[in-house]
């Protein structure tokens, strides 16, 4: 995330096409508490092509390693008992891209938003061509609640 892709007034981050996968521009809604964050953090004039978040490097990104190694961390065995952060279904330790499948399965299991807005969030291409070819609108809007609630629950203490 560069400081030039926040627009905090409106709440959206927009990630360039040449870093989406599917090659496509991608609009973030940012919820409440991610704004309120990056407006603490912001600087007071912010470089438009500086990072968000640094590296340990400055002007580096986050190595693709930096959270798998806090995850490892998260996931070791303490004197206190067996690592607590682990798939409760298949009892495997948590990993980067499971942050994804995470949010993909409280949407199912845990709102009513259609599918469609769940996977808009992703970023999932449709596959069918003849809906691709109609779907014009990348739902930002009506992924907004969606955000907001996803902040509340990833942020709820249990």
């Amino acid at each position: 995330m560069r400081w030039g892709e926040v627009d905090l007034d409106a709440a959206v981050w927009i990630i360039p096409a040449a870093r989406m996968k599917a090659g496509k521009l991608h609009r973030v809604p940012l919820s409440p508490p991610a704004v309120a964050l990056l407006r603490r953090i912001r600087p007071e004039q912010p470089i438009t092509e500086a990072l968000v978040f640094d590296g340990t490097k400055p002007g580096r990104p986050l190595s693709d390693m930096s959270l798998t190694c806090v995850l490892r961390r998260m996931n070791s065995v303490s004197a206190s008992g067996p690592p607590l952060w682990r798939d409760p279904v298949q009892n495997k330790p948590i990993r980067v891209h499971g942050f994804r499948s995470t949010f993909r399965v409280w949407a199912a299991e845990c709102t009513s938003y259609p599918r469609e807005i769940v996977e808009a969030a992703l970023a999932h291409t449709l596959r069918d061509q003849v809906e691709a070819a109609y779907a014009r609108t990348d739902l930002l809007e009506r992924r907004r609640p969606l955000m907001t609630e996803w902040a509340a629950f990833a942020s709820e203490r249990r």
